[in-house]
């Protein structure tokens, strides 16, 4: 089966992803060579820097699943129309959710790789990041196929999942329900 690609088609989704990319990358240097300074940024109103972080992760799965619903309902698949402000807001809410977690992460932590739940962990938050930016800049480009909006939303949320496994989940977990 051949598949016709149209040249435009091709380089519009091309731009976004290969800057999302970039900033996957670059995350990842930036976490692998910045030393990290284990100072807790951040844990105003949370008994410590984890707690803060479970629980703002934990934030933006909520959301991300009212992203996943209501994305469901503006494509017509089920049934119940959903304002298109709820699916826009309550990304937007979450995406914010997640900037002081990757901000301490990033800047106290660093990409760790001596574990293999905080590596994954690490390569999952870069990853998330990535194709975040990619699926932003892919919103206004006209022209792209129809499953690349879906795919790309598709996969910033399966990231998001995984980060929460990773994180939240394990600190639930293992070290209970705390603030």
């Amino acid at each position: 089966m051949t598949v016709m690609v149209d040249k435009r088609t091709a380089v519009g989704l091309l731009v976004p992803l290969l800057v999302g990319a970039l900033v996957m990358v670059a995350l990842g240097v930036y976490g692998r060579l910045h030393t990290p300074t284990g100072f807790a940024v951040g844990p105003a109103g949370f008994s410590g820097a984890l707690a803060m972080k479970a629980w703002l992760t934990t934030g933006a799965f909520v959301l991300a699943i009212v992203q996943v619903v209501s994305a469901l309902s503006m494509w017509g698949r089920l049934g119940v129309t959903v304002p298109a402000w709820v699916h826009r807001w309550s990304g937007r809410v979450a995406f914010l959710l997640t900037v002081p977690v990757a901000f301490h992460c990033l800047y106290a932590l660093g990409l760790q790789y001596d574990v293999p739940r905080v590596l994954a962990h690490s390569f999952l938050g870069c990853f998330f990041y990535g194709v975040f930016a990619a699926k932003m800049l892919a919103l206004p480009r006209k022209g792209l196929p129809g499953w690349s909006l879906p795919v790309l939303g598709g996969t910033v949320f399966v990231a998001l999942v995984g980060l929460w496994l990773t994180s939240s989940f394990w600190f639930f977990t293992t070290i209970g329900v705390r603030f």
